[in-house]
């Protein structure tokens, strides 16, 4: 398990290295830079060039590249060039916000997910599992952001129950983390649907009812409990994915965090920022992966011996 662990970890440096290049090549592939947005009415180009000579924005590509990674290795993720504030402070500040909102939503769509797709595989070809595969269906198809627009207008402007926008208390958190858990749910119970009935075909489950052992107790105990292991694979993926959508959730609700800074700093081309927010939502999804993976072994003695 450890020797698995370690081997894992050491995969994830040529990945690192691989995501951090083409975040930064995609980043300076797009138009404009960010001395656009620091540049006055009436500027000269001679003015023009020296701000981009101060930032280093006339190196080559490749120079660029090492002096940035070079201090990220240093635990350096540099300063906003537009904000004029040390990239970590920024992402410190605003990170809490959408890991919060993410690990709510995760633990919405787990729950939820979870006891959909058990109450459908027990209630296999009955309207109540032909009823929650249509609301998997449409909760895996909806857009995230019309569905928070619709969310909002329903249950913040004509119910009023709860806040439009912001992070000022609890009650705001609620919008978000159904908008961005509804998919989830649908993903969560379509798995452990399919995993149950398949895990329910086993001969071992076809011995506990010969035992005497009630359909519940099975279902519960042992059905359920082999298929939560696709399940686990789901959500280490997730975990990224549950960061990286509440970019645009962020946005819908006007909330605080890594998504809001993201798209602020996209729009002022302020690559520092840009370049630190794509990685970590980057890793997120790779160390999801990680944790999953461990995860699986931990519960299945088959998935240790495999790793050997």
């Amino acid at each position: 398990m450890l020797s698995h662990l370690a081997k894992r970890l050491l995969m994830l440096i040529p990945v690192f290295f691989a995501v951090s290049l083409i975040i930064f090549l995609i980043i300076h592939m797009v138009p404009g830079d960010p001395i656009d947005n620091m540049m006055k009415v009436g500027s000269t180009p001679e003015q023009r060039a020296q701000l981009v000579a101060k930032f280093g924005l006339d190196r080559p590509l490749s120079e660029q590249y090492f002096i940035w990674i070079t201090n990220l290795l240093r635990g350096d993720m540099g300063d906003a060039i537009v904000m004029r504030r040390p990239v970590a402070d920024l992402i410190a500040q605003n990170l809490p916000y959408s890991l919060t909102l993410g690990l709510l939503a995760l633990a919405f769509s787990t729950m939820f997910g979870v006891i959909t797709g058990a109450i459908a595989a027990t209630l296999r070809d009955t309207k109540i599992d032909q009823a929650i595969m249509t609301f998997t269906l449409l909760g895996s198809t909806v857009p995230g952001f019309w569905l928070g627009l619709l969310l909002i207008l329903l249950f913040a402007v004509i119910l009023g129950w709860v806040p439009v926008s912001g992070a000022r208390s609890w009650e705001a958190l609620i919008l978000p983390v159904v908008t961005i858990g509804l998919g989830g749910t649908a993903l969560v119970g379509r798995v452990a649907r399919v995993a149950m009935i398949d895990i329910a075909q086993k001969d071992f489950v076809l011995l506990l009812h010969a035992k005497g052992l009630s359909k519940a107790a099975i279902q519960i105990r042992h059905v359920l409990r082999h298929a939560l292991l696709p399940v686990v694979t789901i959500l280490g993926l997730r975990i990224g994915w549950i960061l990286g959508g509440a970019v645009t959730i962020e946005f819908v609700f006007a909330r605080p965090g890594l998504g809001s800074l993201l798209i602020r700093a996209l729009n002022q081309r302020d690559y520092p920022v840009v370049q630190g927010s794509l990685l970590m939502l980057s890793m997120a999804v790779v160390l999801g992966t990680l944790i999953a993976d461990m995860i699986q072994a931990a519960m299945d003695p088959r998935v240790r011996e495999n790793q050997r």
